[in-house]
């Protein structure tokens, strides 16, 4: 059996890679990589050659292309110090034409140009731009840039090998004081009650360890998994933090922050990340904070998109294994009779209308009888969960339905049945011994499937009931072009998929001794 798990696991990551591969291949090389622009409202109002610099930059910030400006150039040698910081803006002046550069610039434009030539991009100048030397340094209004295609086997290693990460004292690159870990039994925002954590200095997180009143109580940032960013559907944040942050109103209560100021705010301190030079820009992080780990996450009176996703399909998946299981083996022991009918027609029904039309038939009735018909995060009615629960139970009760009966139909005639009548057993001994627990093998490896489904949603029901869950992310990202959370929310469903196929044979194998993935040297 060990050696069996270790052989899936090494398989299913393989798996997982080459899907995650191919999905980039589609993403990033099948479709137009301008269908990205369709619903920009800013790129429609620039100018012809503003949209061509805006194109690039854009490209770049979703992961299609290298793309490195003049003025990064000269900004990059400021920092190398090779030159200066009035000679960086007096070179980032260019004329309307290359003829009209003034000898030093044409000089370093024609490094620029060499020097990413060799490097394997293309390099394009837009002459019509005029900018000055300020709009140039700022980012904008760059004439001079260089771009090159990202390749696919780089794509994938660079995304596969920054998967996961581990917050350490050097990930702060700035000059920072006191770099290393602290260990502390008083953690200053628990009010001087025992509390351990562990802080950091030069980490990406302040705190990387610690503990707190709120499930699971012991909480770390030590370790985060780097599924990628949202260009489109969350702007700029974290696709594993736009799925697990919670939602809704702001919870406010009194928080004490570290320079002593206390007031009403939603601030969770526990998430604080370093931010370079934010106190400095801003008075509002001056008055509250004695160092840079200035970004923070609020707390929010909702759950999660993961967390609405999950109670809404795990109940649902109960009630479908209740109602199920008990139907399924009415149906199979009244088999042609009567409730065996009426099932077969249930099951018909189900499967053979389309799933939005049921649900809105269901969302109809639903109304009539009183019941929500959308959700709303403000309120506390959990009756808002009933008919989004009923559209996702009652397909899979069918189907619970349906595969039941026909593998205890199955059983019915084989010829251990025959001998087990022959040898006097009732036929209520027969079900329950024999046909019900050999039916019930395939069921079971489907349920660690079923159990792990619902942390992906349903697509269908959260948009009819406008649940803010799970479901809907792939898709709203595949209609906004939102490339990084088109592959992260894939590897994470790739990645439910292979851990419940697994789990679905250890399940079987604990559920019928018989089954064995071990080979035997005959």
């Amino acid at each position: 059996m060990k050696r069996y798990l270790i052989s899936r696991v090494i398989r299913g990551i393989f798996s997982i890679i080459i899907m995650v591969s191919i999905i980039m291949i589609m993403v990033y090389s099948a479709l137009d990589r301008n269908q990205i622009f369709a619903q920009d409202p800013t790129y429609s109002k620039l100018g012809n050659n503003q949209k061509v610099v805006y194109k690039y930059r854009k490209w770049a910030e979703y992961g299609y292309l290298d793309y490195v400006t003049y003025g990064d150039y000269l900004l990059q040698l400021r920092n190398d110090e090779e030159i200066t910081e009035e000679e960086r803006l007096s070179l980032s002046s260019f004329a309307r034409t290359p003829d009209g550069d003034s000898e030093e610039v044409a000089e370093y434009v024609k490094k620029f140009t060499e020097y990413y030539t060799s490097e394997g991009y293309t390099v394009s100048r837009l002459n019509a731009i005029m900018a000055s030397p300020k709009k140039v340094a700022s980012g904008g209004g760059q004439q001079l840039f260089a771009y090159k295609d990202i390749p696919l086997v780089r794509r994938a290693i660079s995304y596969f090998s920054n998967l996961i990460s581990i917050d350490n004292i050097h990930n702060v690159k700035e000059d920072i004081e006191g770099r290393g870990l602290t260990f502390t039994t008083r953690d200053p925002l628990s009010g001087g009650s025992f509390s351990p954590a562990i802080m950091g200095t030069g980490t990406t997180h302040k705190y990387l360890l610690y503990f707190d009143s709120s499930f699971p109580f012991i909480h770390q940032n030590l370790i985060s998994i780097n599924l990628g960013k949202s260009y489109a559907v969350n702007q700029g944040v974290d696709i594993a933090e736009t799925m697990s942050s919670t939602q809704g109103s702001y919870v406010m209560k009194e928080v004490t922050f570290p320079t002593g100021l206390t007031e009403m705010s939603a601030d969770d301190l526990h998430t604080a990340k370093y931010v370079a030079g934010s106190r400095e820009s801003s008075k509002v992080y001056a008055d509250r904070f004695t160092d840079d780990y200035t970004n923070v996450i609020t707390n929010k009176n909702g759950l999660s998109k993961i967390g609405y996703s999950f109670v809404i399909g795990i109940i649902s998946v109960l009630l479908a294994y209740l109602l199920g299981i008990p139907l399924g083996i009415l149906m199979a022991r009244k088999k042609d009779k009567l409730a065996d009918k009426i099932g077969m027609i249930y099951i018909v029904f189900i499967l053979a209308v389309p799933s939005l039309a049921y649900i809105f038939l269901f969302k109809a009735v639903g109304g009539r009888l009183g019941l929500p018909t959308t959700f709303n995060m403000e309120s506390s009615n959990l009756l808002m969960y009933v008919l989004p629960i009923i559209s996702l139970a009652l397909p899979s009760v069918a189907s619970l339905m349906k595969w039941l009966r026909r593998y205890m139909v199955d059983q019915m005639n084989s010829d251990y049945v025959k001998f087990a009548r022959s040898g006097g057993l009732t036929e209520r001994e027969i079900f329950s011994r024999h046909i019900l627990k050999n039916a019930m093998i395939p069921i079971v490896h489907g349920i660690p499937a079923s159990i792990l489904g619902a942390l992906v949603g349903a697509i269908i029901t959260e948009r009819v009931y406008v649940v803010p869950g799970a479901g809907n992310l792939l898709t709203k990202a595949i209609n906004m072009y939102d490339n990084g959370v088109i592959v992260g929310v894939s590897l994470f469903y790739a990645v439910l998929s292979v851990v419940s196929i697994i789990l679905g044979d250890v399940l079987i194998s604990i559920v019928d001794p018989r089954i064995s993935f071990t080979t035997k040297d005959r």
